[in-house]
């Protein structure tokens, strides 16, 4: 099974999570066709992505500001943010381990969720939660730890394929904010994928713009999915 004869559906619209006046549906693959780690490497380099094991791409009908996007590696230079973000953080450890649920992982996620999304419908995460949002059966996902001393900072989820590694959420200590461990974990990424010979680190969607989305387009080599083709953004 490969993309050229995977057949794709949408979905009935719903409210969109990031603009509370817009509607949104999603393409998705046939649910007929069981999911693996090679035909998701496939539709990560066609603009897709997963939540838990539910793998889409934003498909509006008045709306388009969804954007897939990806870093060339080879691209990529640090700028001074993200140079003194390494400089600043070069007393943690970091571990690639396979993905797993743990009550550690729990309690730092809920402690994350709480502080950004306590209003939301994301807010005091069970154990449920934490797998069926992060985790999938495809064998595709590590976490990315990093730890001070032994204690538990951030983690990353990532898919790491045959396209590159996906990140898939990143989750850390709210009152390490001075540590920017977001950009941090984004960094580990692209040195991830150099250290593989991966051409790209697939970052999910961006939006033009947007407050959430803004941190993105701060790292060079930035391409975005437009028109079923990888592109360089004119963000003068």
């Amino acid at each position: 099974m490969n993309s050229q004869n995977l057949s794709l559906y949408i979905t009935a619209e719903h409210e969109c999570g990031y603009y509370d006046d817009r509607q949104t549906s999603n393409l998705i693959p046939d649910p007929q066709v069981e999911m693996n780690a090679a035909l998701y490497s496939v539709l990560i380099s066609n603009g897709f992505r997963r939540s838990g094991e539910f793998v889409y791409r934003p498909h509006c009908k008045q709306c388009s500001a969804c954007t897939a996007c990806r870093i060339n590696v080879h691209n990529f230079k640090p700028n001074r943010n993200q140079r003194r973000c390494l400089k600043n953080n070069q007393d943690l450890t970091t571990h690639i381990v396979a993905a797993r649920f743990s009550g550690e992982y729990l309690s730092l996620y809920s402690r994350y969720i709480n502080g950004r999304h306590k209003d939301g419908n994301m807010a005091d995460p069970k154990r449920e939660d934490f797998i069926s949002f992060l985790l999938n059966r495809w064998n595709t996902s590590v976490f990315i730890e990093t730890r001070q001393a032994g204690k538990l900072l951030c983690v990353a989820v990532v898919d790491f394929l045959a396209a590159g590694p996906s990140a898939v959420y990143t989750f850390f200590e709210p009152t390490e904010s001075k540590r920017s461990l977001g950009t941090f974990a984004i960094l580990q990424q692209i040195w991830l994928a150099g250290l593989y010979h991966k051409n790209h680190v697939y970052l999910g969607y961006w939006i033009e713009k947007h407050p959430k989305m803004d941190y993105k387009q701060n790292f060079s080599g930035l391409e975005i999915y437009r028109q079923d083709q990888w592109l360089v953004p004119d963000l003068s």
